[in-house]
């Protein structure tokens, strides 16, 4: 094993990707190393908590301009293109496939001496998911651009704020007990933040005839179900029970980590897509050029590392809050409602209202639908650190609630309609503005919460409808 080419003072590197989770690990081992740094970002306000800023150029482009790559990219010696989509549009390909090119393209007519990109792990005989098919396809745009070029290529990467370990975390501290797909079984090679920077950096001074793919893990291999117990034993918890059937499909896969855990369903699809493969490393020649100080972090200090700096998880304490008021709300209103009193038999009804059983049908699911919505975002909150933001979102959720007790007892309390109808707007302005709210900070929340207010225009529309019909 032969160690880094020691890197000369006046050397200039590109970081696309800053922002992200690897690329601001990435830029202060840069920075450490020697090397001049110049980042690449779409807004320089995304990158006023990090601690180098002021240590780096900043330069504001987007990977899709031609002009922003060459602006970029002028004068630079190596560049670290660490971006790629995780949404789930149907042009997530094109659109890498055209920003790669690009970039490609500026950094040979810009004379870069070496591309660093880090990919995904991959089987080369199995047809690859979407994203890392799209992945695989950047990574060989570079590699044929005649800018000599190293593609690392990772499975999971474990650090607290990587989308892999977040739902390895998460899967593994929320769930007593799962049914989950049959790719658990697969074989993975994980490999820690830590050491990914250290082989990415690295690679940055390779030798000018190196241009190829290295794949990067540490000595253990596990699959996805030892993972989730390791994970459990590292941090002293029970290990979930895990039962894999054949019958989920990626797609069904990432909406059930989406619903169990903070990662969307959009960001899981890739994650998700990735894992039916099993992603085991086929060589370690990266070695050879580049040293890991002590070697690889095993994966339980890896976790433990990862876990120390990882925000308290509170899920499910948001739940329960969000559970209890909602209840209640629903003990209130159910014991404030009487359906079957004389006087509500006695009124005259608009002909377009909904059957009696359909109140409680409807209502039941609303109810879910705030207090899992409600959850969705105050998670949100606590993982930006905004306690104004929850606050305020708690006072309006709060607020929601007593609207929505309080028309029952002046319906079928207080029998007075008017009254009752105007409560009701009330419900519905706010239950229109607690959607906003959410949707602010969980774009999924706000849509969640969105038949709840458009209930409550109905039920306005109805309140109103028996008000006029029944005057007192």
């Amino acid at each position: 094993m032969t160690s880094s080419p020691t890197t000369a003072p006046d050397r200039t590197a590109l970081v696309t990707g800053a922002s992200g989770y690897i690329g601001g690990h990435v830029v202060p081992r840069l920075l450490d190393e020697g090397w001049s740094v110049r980042v690449l970002t779409r807004r320089h306000g995304s990158l006023a908590d990090r601690p180098w800023v002021g240590r780096v150029e900043v330069v504001e482009g987007d990977v899709g301009s031609v002009d922003d790559m060459r602006r970029a990219l002028s004068g630079v010696d190596a560049a670290w293109y660490l971006v790629h989509s995780m949404d789930d549009k149907p042009d997530f390909a094109q659109r890498d496939r055209a920003a790669a090119t690009h970039f490609a393209q500026a950094a040979k007519d810009a004379g870069v001496s070496r591309i660093v990109y880090l990919g995904g792990l991959h089987p080369d005989d199995e047809e690859l998911s979407p994203h890392l098919a799209s992945r695989v396809e950047v990574g060989r745009i570079f590699l044929d651009s005649g800018v000599p070029t190293a593609v690392l290529q990772a499975a999971v990467v474990l650090g607290d704020g990587s989308a892999s370990f977040d739902m390895l975390r998460y899967l593994t501290t929320r769930l007593p007990a799962m049914v989950a797909p049959k790719w658990l079984d697969n074989k993975i090679q994980p490999i820690a933040i830590d050491d990914v920077v250290t082989l990415l950096v690295g690679a940055g001074s390779l030798p000018a005839d190196v241009n190829r793919t290295f794949d990067i893990g540490a000595p253990e291999v596990l699959t996805y179900r030892e993972m989730i117990g390791r994970f459990a034993d590292a941090t002293g918890r029970r290990r979930p029970v895990v039962v894999t059937v054949p019958v989920l499909t990626p797609r069904l896969a990432s909406h059930w980590v989406g619903l169990v855990t903070p990662i969307s369903a959009g960001l899981a699809k890739p994650l998700v897509g990735s894992l039916v493969h099993e992603v085991v490393a086929k060589e370690s020649d990266l070695l050879d050029f580049v040293e890991v100080p002590g070697g690889f972090t095993d994966f339980d200090t890896a976790v433990r590392s990862a876990m120390q700096a990882a925000r308290p998880d509170t899920a499910m304490r948001n739940l329960a809050l969000t559970s209890a008021a909602t209840v209640v709300c629903v003990v209130a209103g159910s014991i404030a409602t009487k359906p079957d009193s004389q006087w509500y038999r006695s009124l005259d009804l608009p002909d377009w209202q909904p059957p009696t059983l359909a109140f409680p049908v409807v209502w039941t699911a609303l109810y879910a639908d705030i207090a899992g919505g409600s959850t969705a975002v105050l998670n949100a909150y606590d993982k930006a650190g905004d306690r104004e933001g929850r606050g305020r979102y708690l006072k309006a959720f709060g607020t929601n609630l007593a609207l929505n007790a309080a028309w029952s007892v002046l319906f079928w309390r207080s029998r007075r309609p008017w009254v009752a109808a105007a409560q009701a707007a009330l419900l519905t302005a706010s239950s229109a503005d607690l959607a906003r709210r959410a949707g602010l900070v969980s774009k999924g929340a706000g849509i969640a919460l969105s038949p709840y207010a458009v209930w409550c225009g109905f039920a306005t529309a109805l309140s109103t409808a028996i008000a006029r019909r029944n005057p007192q």
